[in-house]
């Protein structure tokens, strides 16, 4: 993956599964990380929602292997990259040619 995306900065989506009990401690502790940008609690299959930007995929990798796996309570996580941003806090993106 990293040969694909090669240094161009990512950004992700975070999905969490947590514990009940701890999704306010988790909420806080990712929240604490620089390279996340938004945390949201959120209902239904999810219960918190992490917006993060990277230097790289292999930084990304590094993030949700080094840290995120640490963090107690945490049950699952899916991980989604953006390919492609067209508008993002209220304002259209730049379109890439």
């Amino acid at each position: 993956m990293s040969s694909y995306y090669g240094s161009e900065e990512v950004k992700a989506i975070i999905n969490l599964n947590v514990e009940t009990k701890d999704v306010d401690t988790i909420a806080r502790k990712i929240s604490e990380y620089d390279e996340i940008m938004d945390v949201y609690l959120v209902t239904g299959d999810i219960d918190i929602i992490a917006k993060a930007k990277f230097k790289n995929y292999d930084e990304l990798k590094k993030f949700v292997v080094e840290k995120l796996a640490t963090i107690s309570g945490i049950k699952d996580t899916i991980t989604m990259m953006v390919v492609t941003t067209y508008k993002e806090s209220g304002e259209k993106a730049e379109k890439k040619e």
